[in-house]
């Protein structure tokens, strides 16, 4: 007791300067120490300070991870930090915090099965019903005596006449049945051989002027008469419009020779341009909904009774037929129309129409319809079921597609990527799914492979998911996971990008002669002088080389050097292609005008290559950017491993990569194989 006394006396003694000092010299030490860290402490944050080391990537291609700043080594723009993020170590998944989520603005749909359905729009004009016309010809030699209806476009109906026609031959086989029917009365009843034989000679006199076109009336007539005509009126067929008159009045005529076209104009044909991708929507006896220009207002709708089997290779499309009533003329040939299908269709792609299931329809004419089996009213053919048609009831929901919405669909060349919400994790996880999609459905896609009904799939904000998986070297939409190194990196740079460029495999046709290869050069030449012209963003030259290359394919004759039949057709569908992306050169405005044919040119002159090799000493290179045309990316032919972009020009001059190597051809031909 009297020690702790002291101690609080002795304190009390010490001057309040001296605590100050005191004091001070604590906090002192206290920060020269660091704050009291142990070795563990220091350890802990070395170790944290090595953990965030800044990781270097280029913006264009994330793949490329280095430890240091520089160059991208594929476009050379100067590298940026890497931020990483909440990656998953999965490969293909991307984890993201409910803040992060809400800042993408990253909207999710589950998956489901429904009719595939779409509104195919079409355009056609409207012609003549070929079953509805009938040739007025000449069944006997003569002289037309007068022609009644005397130019086109008149109206005929069934029996009125046309034309009067004089015929020696006429003349004499009407002599012929009055004779005949004069040898008739003379014969007595009783005699009945004789009496036999004047009936089946009358019987051959009449059919002889049935033959040459006369009615039954008119034989009648001719019989009560004593002397024949000299002149013999046909009478028209059929009512309808006069649509051609091939003979004037006065003219003397062969049998055979044509004198009127008349068209039956109460029913028409509808005829319809459908382009190959629609095909796949259009079906026999589907609804079409018309309308005409020249009727507006009005609406019409007819069922599709005939799908042309062969394309058009001109148009690139192909004919839809549909017949369609016109009892009081309004519809006329040659009217411009518009139509509109819409189409329903199952997983096997047959119709849904359930109006039509069960029902019986005729093969040829789509519009007899009947509720039993039985025969065509119009041509007698026997009515078939509709669902051997292709139109089905309405079927069960396994039947039916998986649709996916196109919002969710990532396309780039020929991959197809969405973005699936990964089902029971603590944090949102989206995973990247390359899957196979068939024809689009409005605002859908049918889905061939790789998703399943109620998966639920990123319709909005899949972008910015697909941003950060390329800022983490991950597989997206322009990096796939063949080239995104998943194996760690040497000196912080992909694999891909370093091993050596080597000879890939190049199937060349063998039997082409080295006369051949060397006629391309100068078409490689002047192919090679526009991709170096757009490099260097000259429109002028570039222009002007373009438009040669498609003078020097037409002209080259590819029969001359006895080519097989294989390569010469192979010649042919690729020369058409350059012609037809360099025809229109004289309207090219501009220099991005010139880059999207240079693209389909590019394709043909690879193509070009692949099939028939090159001469001389050069070695050519197939080169890709992956940011060209909106990242669709583009290909291109060069002599020279150093990049010069074509479709970017100074912009990003040095975007883009040597897929494949060319050797030349002047020695033998040989398969290069492809070495890792």
């Amino acid at each position: 007791m009297n020690i702790i006394n002291r101690f609080q006396t002795t304190l009390k003694q010490i001057p309040s300067v001296v605590w100050v000092l005191i004091i001070a010299a604590f906090i002192l030490g206290f920060i020269i120490r660091g704050g009291g860290s142990s070795e563990s402490t220091e350890a802990a944050h070395d170790h944290s300070a090595e953990q965030t080391a800044t990781i270097w990537t280029c913006s264009m291609h994330p793949q490329i991870r280095l430890p240091e700043p520089g160059k991208c080594p594929i476009c050379f723009m100067d590298l940026i930090p890497l931020e990483t993020g909440r990656i998953s170590d999965i490969p293909t998944q991307l984890k993201m915090s409910d803040t992060a989520v809400k800042l993408a603005e990253i909207q999710t749909i589950r998956i489901k099965r429904a009719p595939a359905t779409a509104e195919i729009l079409l355009s056609g004009r409207i012609e003549i019903d070929e079953t509805r016309q009938k040739t007025i010809s000449a069944w006997m030699p003569g002289r037309l005596e007068r022609l009644y209806v005397d130019y086109t476009g008149i109206s005929v109906k069934k029996g009125e006449h046309l034309v009067d026609i004089y015929s020696p031959e006429l003349y004499t086989a009407q002599e012929e049945l009055i004779q005949a029917h004069q040898i008739l009365d003379s014969t007595p009843a009783d005699n009945i051989l004789s009496r036999k034989g004047a009936e089946t000679n009358l019987r051959a006199a009449r059919e002889k002027l049935h033959l040459l076109g006369l009615t039954e009336g008119q034989i009648i007539t001719i019989e009560k008469q004593k002397g024949p005509n000299d002149r013999i009126t046909i009478y028209s067929p059929l009512s309808g419009i006069i649509t051609g008159k091939h003979a004037n009045q006065g003219e003397y005529v062969q049998t055979g020779t044509k004198i009127y076209m008349i068209t039956d104009l109460s029913k028409v044909w509808v005829i319809l341009d459908a382009y190959e991708s629609d095909l796949f929507w259009l079906r026999y006896a589907q609804t079409v909904h018309f309308e005409i220009e020249a009727l507006p207002g009005e609406s019409f709708e007819g069922k599709i009774s005939f799908i042309n089997p062969i394309l058009d290779p001109k148009t690139r499309t192909v004919s839809i037929r549909v017949n369609l009533p016109n009892p009081d003329g309004k519809l006329k040939p040659g009217m411009f129309v518009r139509g509109t299908v819409r189409a329903s269709l199952d997983d096997k792609g047959n119709s849904i129409n359930p109006q039509l299931a069960g029902k019986w329809i005729s093969p040829m004419h789509p519009e007899i319809i009947k509720d039993h089996p039985g025969t065509c009213d119009i041509c007698g053919m026997p009515l078939v079921k509709a669902e051997e048609l292709g139109i089905v009831r309405q079927p069960s929901n396994k039947q039916l597609p998986l649709l996916v919405p196109a919002s969710a669909v990532l396309k780039t060349g020929k991959r197809a990527l969405v973005y699936v919400k990964v089902p029971n994790t603590e944090e949102s996880t989206y995973e990247s799914r390359n899957i196979r999609i068939g024809a689009r459905a409005g605002d859908f896609y049918i889905v061939e492979e790789g998703l399943n009904e109620d998966e639920e799939v990123v319709t909005n904000g899949n972008f910015k998911i697909d941003s950060s998986m390329q800022i983490a070297a991950k597989p997206s939409m322009m990096s796939p996971e063949d080239d995104v190194s998943s194996t760690g990196h040497e000196g912080g740079l992909n694999k891909a990008l370093i091993k050596p460029l080597m000879p890939g495999m190049v199937t060349h046709n063998a039997n082409v002669p080295m006369e051949f290869r060397e006629a391309l050069s100068l078409l490689y030449e002047t192919y090679l002088l526009a991709q170096t012209s757009l490099a260097e963003d000259n429109y002028k030259q570039s222009k002007t080389h373009l438009a040669k290359l498609g003078k020097m394919v037409d002209e080259l004759n590819a029969g001359s050097f006895n080519l097989p039949d294989d390569a010469h057709h192979q010649f042919l569908r690729l020369s058409k292609q350059i012609t037809a992306h360099t025809k229109h050169a004289q309207h090219w405005q501009s220099i991005v005008d010139i880059r999207k044919a240079f693209e389909g040119i590019s394709t043909a002159m690879l193509n070009m290559e692949k099939q028939f090799g090159h001469s001389g000493p050069d070695t050519f290179y197939k080169i890709f950017c992956p940011m060209a045309f909106d990242n669709k990316g583009a290909f291109w032919l060069a002599k020279d491993k150093q990049i010069n972009n074509p479709f970017f020009g100074a912009k990003m001059l040095r975007c883009g990569e040597v897929k494949d190597t060319f050797p030349s051809n002047s020695g033998s031909m040989t398969e290069h194989d492809n070495h890792e």
